[in-house]
């Protein structure tokens, strides 16, 4: 299965994934009129829109290059995965002003067993799925999976503090438990969200590859550019799944083109073979561009 099915899979799966949590979690609400159980179906239902935006995305950024966009449509998942940042943000705040309203008027006559294990059938399905959205982000680097995968595991820490909250406010008596169990819950939601938005910002600014990725790069190149006397000048920037490097590569003065096109090949399929999405783009200098720094190929 190829990277791109996979991605619309999971989209499509985090839709029906949170559809089915934020009817368990309204209805574990509706059977407590818990707050902050309410609070823990406010934040699947986030889950939802934010998952609708992923298949959107994951879609849009494996459209080819065309005439506006050479490079690509890759960082449209920066886009998704900041827009659901907003809405965690947005649902952080009405949790707030619903857990204020509360604290004054708190009840917990209508909690029980049976709406907390609702809220626990819930928080397993959860954990189950983010766990698959964040493996799968790692190895295909997708921001819009990333956002999902994590939003989805702050969703379940959420729901332990929660429960672990509401049972011992159900042994102790002690109603306010709830609404500030709410407002804990909101504080953490809109921690994440500003996670979310944070790293997502940093990729549409074109942030370079990671360190191993980097070091890979590197090793690739200096391994297959045999014939080149220097490569220098390696920048790197990630754009969602794809890794884009370009770099100057010095040669004899006296070297053919085809010859110095040859290396190039050469490296360009060593890369593609070693760091799958990337695209490389290297310049080929004469001996006079020999730089006091750079890679010195085997």
């Amino acid at each position: 299965m190829s990277s791109s099915v996979s991605a619309e899979r999971l989209a499509l799966g985090s839709i029906v994934v949170s559809l089915l949590v934020l009817g368990l979690k309204f209805l574990a609400w509706w059977m407590t009129g818990s707050v902050a159980l309410y609070s823990d179906a406010l934040e699947s239902l986030v889950n939802v829109g934010g998952a609708a935006l992923a298949l959107i995305a994951v879609r849009y950024a494996q459209r080819p290059a065309d005439r506006g966009h050479p490079y690509g449509h890759h960082k449209a998942e920066y886009f998704s995965a900041v827009a659901e940042g907003i809405m965690i943000v947005v649902a952080a705040l009405l949790i707030v002003h619903q857990a204020v309203d509360a604290i004054y008027a708190p009840d917990l006559s209508e909690l029980g067993p049976v709406g907390m294990a609702v809220n626990a059938v819930a928080m397993v399905i959860n954990f189950a799925w983010a766990r698959v959205l964040i493996v799968w982000a790692r190895k295909h680097h997708s921001p819009a999976m990333a956002a999902s995968g994590r939003h989805l595991m702050s969703d379940v820490w959420t729901s332990v503090g929660v429960l672990a909250g509401l049972l011992l406010a159900v042994l102790t008596g002690w109603a306010i438990l709830d609404p500030l169990l709410a407002i804990i819950v909101a504080l953490n939601i809109l921690r994440e969200g500003l996670h979310v938005i944070r790293s997502s910002i940093g990729g549409l600014m074109d942030s370079a590859a990671s360190p191993d990725e980097q070091a890979q790069i590197d090793k690739t190149i200096h391994a297959a550019a045999n014939g080149a006397l220097q490569v220098h000048d390696i920048r790197t920037r990630r754009a969602g799944q794809a890794l884009f490097v370009e770099f100057h590569m010095v040669v004899s003065g006296t070297m053919t083109v085809a010859a110095s096109h040859e290396i190039c090949d050469r490296i360009e399929a060593e890369l593609r073979a070693q760091i799958p999405g990337i695209n490389a783009t290297i310049h080929v200098e004469p001996d006079s561009k020999l730089e006091p720094v750079g890679l010195n190929p085997a």
